[in-house]
């Protein structure tokens, strides 16, 4: 049976999705951009304030599910320019940490959604 996580802490679902599913002991997190929550605007000052914003915008779905970070286990990143990867990075990794970081794979694509520069979503596990 599936459980699912809803935070009005992250940015409300556009369409037919869920901002996260639960499913046995393992959170499947749908794709995060940057929209601040509380305004329902983009954050697209620059690439590190985009990110940060994402990455806050996962932080409160894995609260909501009383999960942290720290229970990531994979990411997946998908970004629009790959010259933005380190500066991406950057941001990326004071979120965890470095020993214990999760597995991921970061892919530049075409276009995301709303013309945003990154998107990202999460698997993380309850021990």
């Amino acid at each position: 049976m599936k459980k699912i996580v809803k935070t009005d802490k992250a940015p409300a679902p556009v369409g037919p999705y869920n901002q996260a599913i639960i499913h046995h002991d393992t959170l499947y997190a749908s794709g995060q951009i940057a929209i601040n929550p509380a305004t329902g605007e983009l954050v697209t000052d620059n690439i590190e304030a985009e990110t940060r914003q994402v990455m806050e915008n996962i932080g409160a779905i894995l609260e909501e599910a009383g999960l942290s970070f720290a229970d990531v286990v994979k990411c997946s990143i998908f970004v629009t320019d790959i010259n933005n990867y380190g500066r991406i990075n950057e941001v990326y990794a004071s979120y965890f940490d470095e020993a214990t970081a999760p597995a991921r794979e970061l892919v530049e694509v075409a276009r995301l959604p709303k013309l945003v520069n990154v998107e990202i979503s999460v698997i993380a596990a309850f021990d």
